[in-house]
């Protein structure tokens, strides 16, 4: 196994390229070397930035045999087109989540990865967080006894924040507004904790920003363990906020940001905090892909890891157009 760094390539300069740029440079396991954007403005000022070359085209990079993988942050509906092109070139590929904008095109970019046997990651970094571990290794211990319920918030603000006519606040690349842009974060770490969800009702609103996508959403989510989660994401609060709250028969956590991790335990009159360090999830997600790299494994959340909890956002969306309760199955099947 090759200890060098792996060479890859940046594609989609926007604001989170810079954030895994940055996490990238904190990491000895991948070396950027070269990005691309359609913009030569921002493909050059990243280039600058992160000392690598600005190609000309993506063609330039996909025909670069020294380049091992794409880090992968365009918009969701082209995910498709730029996996599928990085994987026919043998480029392994870091991809913000969501996988893609429709069920369909998340199972193309997850069959296609696999058939070229290429490593595809999904960057869902709130799983990696110490408070989430530390609650994960306490359920499969027993000691929360059995699962029963779960309530969670993803909020921030984004009043003054926002930007007409981009893609990520458009239906067509974003459907379903914030549930699917930050409330798939808790969908991932909830099925990380309490177990796949079989069901979705969900109701949502536009309240404070612009444009046609909803701010406000609200999820009831039935586990195939027939545990219950309530999980509300906003862009039209005061302030950015995070909770999840994991009940069990025998044990409750509760976490904030503000607050940190407590534990309840069942005949305990109060909480007591759990100390944790905070740990950086995104270059822990990198240094796994580089890992997965090297090692031929398989990451964390792979392809058809991120296509079902994809699945689970867009039953949300359809039952809250429809006024009912869907099935993950329904959409998977679609």
């Amino acid at each position: 196994m090759s200890s060098k760094p792996v060479r890859v390539a940046s594609l989609g300069m926007g604001w989170w390229s810079d954030v895994l740029a940055d996490a990238i440079k904190k990491t000895n396991k991948l070396d950027i070397v070269s990005c691309y954007s359609r913009s030569e403005e921002k493909r050059e000022k990243f280039a600058e930035k992160y000392n690598c070359s600005a190609a000309s085209s993506y063609e330039e990079i996909l025909q670069d045999d020294s380049i091992e993988a794409i880090i992968n942050t365009t918009p969701n509906h082209v995910h498709l087109e730029t996996t599928e092109k990085a994987a026919i070139s043998k480029k392994h590929v870091f991809l913000d989540k969501p996988i893609a904008h429709n069920i369909k095109d998340g199972k193309k970019i997850a069959e296609i990865c696999t058939r070229e046997n290429i490593v595809l990651s999904i960057g869902y970094q709130r799983r990696r967080e110490n408070q989430f571990r530390w609650i994960k290794k306490e359920i499969e211990k027993g000691n929360f006894g059995k699962m029963v319920q779960a309530e969670c918030n993803i909020s921030r603000d984004r009043e003054g924040q926002f930007e007409l006519g981009h893609w990520r606040y458009e239906s067509e690349g974003m459907p379903g507004g914030v549930m699917l842009q930050i409330g798939i974060h808790y969908v991932d770490v909830l099925e990380f904790l309490m177990g796949p969800v079989k069901s979705v009702s969900a109701k949502t609103a536009q309240l404070v920003l612009p444009g046609e996508n909803p701010d406000i959403a609200n999820l009831i989510l039935e586990h195939e363990n027939g545990a219950l989660s309530n999980l509300t994401a906003s862009y039209a609060s005061a302030s950015e906020y995070y909770l999840m709250n994991i009940y069990g028969k025998t044990a409750t956590a509760y976490f904030n940001h503000f607050d940190g991790l407590r534990i309840l335990s069942r005949g305990e009159e109060s909480p007591s905090h759990v100390n944790f360090t905070k740990n950086d999830t995104i270059v822990e997600e990198l240094d796994e892909f580089a890992n997965c790299i090297r090692e031929n494994s398989k990451p964390e959340v792979d392809g058809f890891r991120a296509v079902e909890s994809l699945a689970v956002i867009m039953a949300g969306v359809m039952s809250a157009k429809e006024n009912r309760t869907v099935k993950v199955q329904e959409i998977l099947d679609a």
